[in-house]
């Protein structure tokens, strides 16, 4: 494994970063409302499709995960906590917290954003942050991964640099916060990462009013997913300390 992550991840990038631009460019011809769900959501499942046509069973291995079952409930808590956090600070801070409506029925936009979700996580979640998790370690594939995400959304680049810091501090947060529950989840990765990323999506369509560029609601939704991932960050660290000795 440690021979073989470069190529892998370097087709995976390419084509993830290359697909989406294309998907991007497209939709407006399709016609479908972008807060439905966005084409470019499908470049990294477009990448995955690339790196299993050139080490199929390495992709194989890393979407088999494993057979632990861990807390599922407890991450899909946390991105619920991501909003409620975000939103508690606005309020408490007087930043404007506008609910909005939807461009179609809810239902149908939740269910788009979590079939849009899955089309990231499934290169993301279950293709890359496991296969640099097996030559970098947890946290280093955690930050990596969710520094690459983050720069994957190329728009936010076009804001303020504040609401670019926000969004990759979210991010990194979220991904480490992933990457310390792949510790414990071994099966049903891509159900339990979608379902994660549609609800936390959701939550800044509706609450957080983020896609106007506003800085704001960015920055505290980066603050929120920092504090969201700390318990989880402790959690490992707890698990796997030598036996005598307390972490504090």
């Amino acid at each position: 494994m440690r021979g073989t992550w470069i190529g892998p991840a370097g087709v995976f990038l390419v084509v993830a970063f290359a697909g989406a631009g294309v998907l991007g460019a497209v939709q407006p011809a399709t016609g479908v409302p972008g807060e439905v769900v966005e084409l470019l959501q499908f470049g990294p499942a477009l990448g995955v499709l690339a790196v299993a046509a050139g080490w199929p069973r390495l992709v194989r291995g890393l979407w088999a995960g494993g057979a632990a079952r861990g807390p599922w409930a407890a991450v899909l808590g946390s991105a619920a906590a991501v909003t409620g956090l975000a939103v508690a600070g606005a309020l408490l801070l007087g930043v404007p917290v506008p609910v909005t409506g939807t461009a179609a029925p809810f239902g149908v936009v939740a269910a788009a954003q979590l079939v849009g979700a899955c089309g990231e996580e499934a290169g993301w979640r279950c293709l890359l942050q496991p296969l640099l998790r097996e030559r970098f370690g947890v946290w280093g594939s955690s930050v990596a991964v969710g520094l690459l995400w983050g720069c994957w959304h190329v728009q936010v680049f076009a804001q303020a640099p504040a609401y670019a810091a926000g969004f990759l501090a979210a991010t990194v947060a979220m991904s480490v916060l992933l990457g310390a529950a792949w510790e414990r989840i071994g099966a049903h990765r891509l159900a339990v990462a979608g379902a994660f990323h549609a609800l936390v999506n959701l939550g800044m369509l509706v609450f957080l009013d983020e896609e106007s560029g506003a800085v704001a609601p960015m920055l505290l939704f980066g603050a929120a997913s920092v504090l969201v991932a700390l318990p989880w960050v402790l959690t490992v660290r707890r698990r796997a300390a030598p036996a005598g000795i307390t972490l504090i």
